[in-house]
């Protein structure tokens, strides 16, 4: 089966074919029940660092800047992703985010390093993490 990483904003309803969902935030979403997402685990340990995040801010002029300080951060928690890739050697999953930015935020990041992670050799991933 092909693996297929999608991005979902934590605030939108979740589909059948959005597949394993995983929340990828260091924060609980603002407004967002817990019960409002019983399928979908949690995995703090890959978000950017506290640091990280209060740095970046969500500045699209230091998008480059930031996805070089969290790949990374990624590089030294390998453990952390075995659960996504895990999930995405069977099917879909689907990245979960609360930013407004639908460019510029650890998601869209996250879901790089997960593209190339399980496909190093494809030249159309990510060569910055080789």
């Amino acid at each position: 089966m092909t693996e297929k990483i999608q991005l979902k904003r934590v605030y939108d309803p979740l589909a059948k074919e959005d597949g394993a969902s995983f929340l990828v935030e260091r924060l609980w979403p603002r407004g967002i029940k817990k019960s409002a997402l019983p399928d979908t685990e949690w995995i703090k340990e890959v978000a950017p660092s506290a640091e990280l995040r209060k740095w970046f801010h969500h500045d699209p002029q230091l998008w480059a800047e930031f996805r070089g300080r969290y790949f990374a951060e990624l590089k030294s928690r390998g453990d952390g992703l075995s659960p996504i890739l895990e999930a995405a050697h069977s099917g879909t999953v689907t990245l979960l985010y609360s930013s407004h930015d639908t460019e510029h935020n650890n998601a869209v990041a996250l879901g790089e390093f997960l593209q190339h992670a399980l496909h190093p050799m494809d030249p159309a991933s990510c060569l910055c993490l080789q």
